[in-house]
């Protein structure tokens, strides 16, 4: 065999094994082209971000295409987020927040939020049941049992949430139902639900808004790109007096670098 045969040879040997790798793993060969040009590709793995089966997230590989990084890495024991590569994926601008005139206006420059809306169980949203309707026409915001949603609130007479003080519609607003209310009965969306649990956990909100409770991604320099978390994407506030937080399980430490022991991380920091 020739010289320039066998090199066509290998070559188609190459080709061949290479579509062979990309079947065996389920991407379409599409999905192949989109990462030969830098373009992200959609694979079929979620993990959750913090709540399970309410804040799954779409694996997308090479979304960061300057190092070739998928947006996250799915941990194989929880399912989990395990590590971001792109922490904007999916993200839109927070929007417009209130000015206290203090040190809690915090660093919104850039923030970015996941909205909720759109990952919401059903396609439908509220509305599709609940048409619009004025306040004198609306139902009595009175604690009773609903022939729907009992999946999200099984007996909503017994709905603890602020302490057995208030009920669904003390949130959810009853002339439109695709939108919340604050306790001062002002309209808010379902993707800042931080503006509807601050105004009646104030001290929390402060916290929030200073970055010292909640989770944050991004740069760290001032009014860098952050990816901020909303309250909801947290905390289930249908289950609060069961369950106030979901901790996520946490995982081994990553091995160390080839050749470095524990004790030579252990003597640095002495």
């Amino acid at each position: 065999m020739s010289y320039v045969k066998a090199a066509a040879y290998c070559g188609l040997l190459v080709v061949l094994t290479l579509h062979t790798a990309a079947a065996e793993e389920g991407k379409p060969e599409a999905a192949a082209a989109q990462q030969q040009q830098g373009q992200p590709s959609t694979a079929s793995v979620e993990c959750y971000e913090s709540i399970k089966d309410s804040t799954n997230l779409a694996k997308v590989e090479n979304a960061n295409p300057k190092f070739g990084y998928p947006n996250v890495k799915c941990s194989p024991t929880t399912g989990a987020v395990l590590w971001y590569g792109d922490p904007y994926t999916d993200t839109v601008p927070m929007g417009e927040m209130p000015k206290f005139g203090d040190e809690t206006d915090g660093d919104f420059a850039q923030a970015v939020i996941r909205p909720r809306m759109k990952h919401f169980k059903t396609t439908m949203q509220c509305s599709g049941c609940h048409p619009s309707a004025d306040q004198a026409s609306a139902p009595p915001n009175e604690p009773r049992q609903l022939q729907m949603h009992q999946d999200i609130v099984s007996d909503a007479t017994k709905l603890q949430h602020g302490r057995g003080a208030i009920w669904c519609l003390d949130c959810h607003n009853t002339a439109n139902r695709d939108t919340l209310v604050d306790r001062r009965k002002k309209e808010v969306s379902f993707d800042e639900s931080q503006k509807l649990c601050g105004s009646c956990h104030g001290d929390t909100y402060s916290k929030w808004r200073t970055g010292l409770h909640g989770k944050r991604t991004g740069e760290w320099k001032v009014g860098g790109k952050k990816r901020w978390w909303t309250c909801t994407e947290c905390h289930n506030p249908h289950t609060v007096q069961v369950r106030r937080f979901n901790p996520v399980k946490p995982e081994l430490p990553p091995d160390l670098p080839r050749g470095m022991s524990s004790n030579e991380i252990s003597s640095k920091h002495e």
